[in-house]
C-alpha cells in the first residue's frame, strides 16, 4: 500500500522567488541603515586625534601626578621583590649584615668619637647640601 502523493501549492512555492526582477529595495534600506551606523563612527575616528590632544592638554598635571604615583608604586613593588629574592639566597643576608655592621663601626670610629671629627662631618654635609640644593652666595 502506497500513500497517495499530495503536493500542495505551499510546498511548491517554498523555493520560488516571487520578487520583481531588478528590485533592490531591501538592499538599499539595509545600506542606508548601515550608513547611519558608519557615519558617526567614522566622524568620531577622524576627530579622535584632536580629542586626545585636547584631553591631554586639559588634564596634563593630573595625568603626570597619576603617572608618577603609578611609577612609584611599581618601583616599590620591584624593589621589595628584589630584596626578597636577595634575602632568599643562602648566606648572602648574613654577609650583608656583617658588611653593614662593619661600615657602621668604621663610621662611628671615623666621625663620631672626637668633636673635631664631628665638625668635619658637619662641614662635609653642608658642602654637599650646598651642591645639591644650591648656595645663597
Amino acid at each position: 500500500m502506497q500513500e497517495p502523493q499530495t503536493t500542495t501549492t505551499e510546498q511548491q512555492d517554498a523555493g520560488i522567488n516571487t520578487e520583481n526582477a531588478g528590485s533592490l529595495s531591501t538592499v538599499s534600506s539595509s545600506s542606508e541603515q548601515w550608513q547611519e551606523w558608519v557615519t558617526p563612527v567614522t566622524d568620531f575616528l577622524s576627530q579622535l586625534p584632536n580629542y586626545i590632544v585636547q584631553f591631554f592638554s586639559d588634564y596634563k598635571q593630573p595625568l603626570i601626578s597619576l603617572g608618577l604615583i603609578v611609577a612609584g608604586i611599581i618601583t616599590v613593588k620591584v624593589t621589595l621583590a628584589l630584596l626578597d629574592a636577595i634575602n632568599d639566597i643562602p648566606l648572602l643576608a648574613p654577609i650583608l649584615e656583617l658588611v653593614g655592621l662593619g661600615y657602621t663601626g668604621w663610621f662611628v670610629f671615623r666621625y663620631m668619637l672626637k668633636a673635631s671629627d664631628r665638625k668635619e662631618l658637619v662641614s662635609e654635609f653642608d658642602k654637599l647640601k650646598g651642591q645639591v640644593v644650591g648656595s645663597d652666595s
